[in-house]
C-alpha cells in the first residue's frame, strides 16, 4: 500500500471513533449510493417496459404487415411467394376491421380480425395467448380476449351481436376461446373470427385486408422487409413491426434519456457533497500538508491523496448503490408485487429488465463525476506552500 493511499483512509476515519467513517463522509456516500441505486432500477423498468411492450405487439401481430390498395384479391398466391423468401418462417392473410359488439344493454367498439387459424398460429402468438376454448375460429365463431370477457361477463359458448358499418343489421357469433395476452389495450378491444367469416361481415368478398410475415429474427425484420417487397412487387405496401411502432418506442427511448438525466443530478448533488467534504478536510488538515511538504512530499503527491479520499468515497458509495440496485431489480423482477392499472399502463405488472450495458453506464458515470469532484479540492491542497501551511495553526 502507497503512503498516499495510507493516508487517505486515515483521514476518512473519525478522530474519536477510528472504526467509524466520520459522519460527513458517510453522508456523502449515502448520497451516491442513492443516486446509483435510483438510477439502475429506473433504468431496469425502463427497459422493462420497452422489451414487454415489444413482446406483446410482436406476438399478437406479425413482424411484417403486407397491404394493398383495394385489398389483395390473390392472397393465397401472394403467400405462397412469400414463404420461399430466405428468413420467412410463415405468413397468414387477415383482414381488420371496425365493429361494435353488443351484449344485453352495453354497446362496446372492437377491432374485429379476420385470420385463417391454421397459418396464423404459425405467424403470431395468439396459440400460446390463448387460456381456454380453441383458436380454431369458424365463420360464425370468435377469440374474444380476456378482458373483454370480464367486461361483459362473457364466457365460452355464449353467444354476442356483431354490427359493422357495412351492414348495420347485428350478426350472431359463439364464443370459442379466451386469450390473455397480458396487454390490455388487445384484451379489450381484439376479436378474431374465421377469415371467411369476416369476409362475409364485411362483405369483402373473396378478399384479405393483408398478410402477416413470421420471420426467423425479429430483428432484422427492417433488411428482410426490403427482400419481401423485391419479391412481390412495389404494388404492395410492406412495413416491418418497428416501422408500425415506431412513435411508440422513440418516445420510450426518449423517456429512457431523460429520466437518465434527471437521476443523474442526485449523483451531482451528492458529488457536490464530496468536494465540500474534501475542501473542509484540506483546510481541517493544512498542518498535515506543510508536513509531508517539509519532508519532501511533492504537489502530485498531496493532490493524490485528496483525490484518493474523494475516489473512496465515489467507490463506497457507487458499490453500495449498485448492491441497492440489482437488489431491487431482481426483487421487483422476482415477486412482481407492484401492480399497475391495466387500463392505464396496458400491461398489469411493473416490468423489469435489467441490462448490463445500462448498468454498466450508470456505474461508469457514478465514478467520473466522483473523480471530477476531487479536482478542485485536491488543487488547493497541492498549491498550499509549506511555510503558510505550517504557520496556519
Amino acid at each position: 500500500m502507497s503512503y498516499e493511499l495510507w493516508i487517505s483512509f486515515r483521514y476518512l476515519i473519525s478522530r474519536r471513533k477510528e472504526k467509524f467513517i466520520s459522519i460527513i463522509s458517510f453522508i456523502s456516500i449515502m448520497g451516491v449510493a442513492l443516486g446509483v441505486t435510483a438510477l439502475i432500477v429506473v433504468l431496469a423498468v425502463m427497459s422493462g417496459f420497452d422489451n414487454d411492450l415489444r413482446e406483446k405487439i410482436v406476438g399478437t401481430n406479425s413482424h411484417i404487415i403486407i397491404e394493398k390498395e383495394g385489398g389483395i384479391t390473390d392472397y393465397n398466391a401472394v403467400v405462397a411467394e412469400i414463404n420461399k423468401i430466405p428468413h420467412v418462417k410463415a405468413s397468414s392473410p387477415f383482414i381488420n376491421g371496425q365493429a361494435l359488439i353488443r351484449q344485453d344493454e352495453q354497446v362496446l367498439g372492437v377491432v374485429l380480425r379476420g385470420i385463417d387459424p391454421a397459418r396464423e398460429k404459425d405467424v403470431t402468438n395468439i396459440q400460446k395467448y390463448l387460456e381456454s376454448g380453441t383458436i380454431e375460429v369458424k365463420k360464425d365463431t370468435v377469440l374474444i380476449g380476456k378482458e373483454l370477457s370480464l367486461k361483459l361477463g362473457l364466457k365460452i359458448g355464449d353467444a354476442i351481436s356483431l354490427i359493422s358499418a357495412a351492414d348495420p343489421k347485428p350478426k350472431s357469433f359463439k364464443i370459442a376461446g379466451i386469450f390473455n395476452s397480458g396487454m390490455f389495450e388487445y384484451d379489450m378491444n381484439l376479436v378474431f373470427t374465421n377469415l371467411e367469416g369476416a369476409q362475409n361481415f364485411y362483405n369483402t368478398g373473396n378478399m384479405a385486408g393483408g398478410i402477416g410475415v413470421r420471420v426467423d429474427d425479429v430483428n432484422k425484420a427492417d433488411n428482410i422487409k426490403k427482400d419481401v417487397q423485391e419479391k412481390i412487387g412495389f404494388d404492395y405496401w410492406v412495413r416491418s413491426w418497428s416501422e408500425l411502432n415506431k412513435n411508440l418506442f422513440s418516445a420510450l427511448k426518449l423517456e429512457k434519456i431523460t429520466m437518465f438525466i434527471i437521476l443523474a443530478l442526485i449523483v451531482v448533488v451528492a458529488c457536490f457533497n464530496i468536494a465540500s467534504t474534501l475542501i473542509m478536510m484540506v483546510m481541517e488538515k493544512t498542518k498535515d500538508i506543510g508536513i509531508l511538504k517539509s519532508i519532501g512530499a511533492d504537489n502530485k503527491s498531496i493532490r493524490k491523496i485528496f483525490m484518493l479520499d474523494g475516489f473512496l468515497i465515489g467507490f463506497a458509495g457507487t458499490v453500495l448503490g449498485a448492491i441497492g440496485g440489482f437488489g431491487i431489480s431482481y426483487l421487483l423482477k422476482t415477486y412482481q408485487f407492484i401492480k399497475l392499472p391495466k387500463d392505464i399502463y396496458y400491461i398489469d405488472r411493473l416490468p423489469v429488465n435489467l441490462e448490463m450495458g445500462d448498468a454498466i453506464t450508470v456505474i461508469a458515470a457514478a465514478m467520473i463525476i466522483s473523480l471530477l469532484s476531487t479536482l478542485y479540492p485536491s488543487w488547493q491542497a497541492a498549491k498550499m506552500e509549506p511555510v503558510e501551511a505550517l504557520r496556519y495553526e
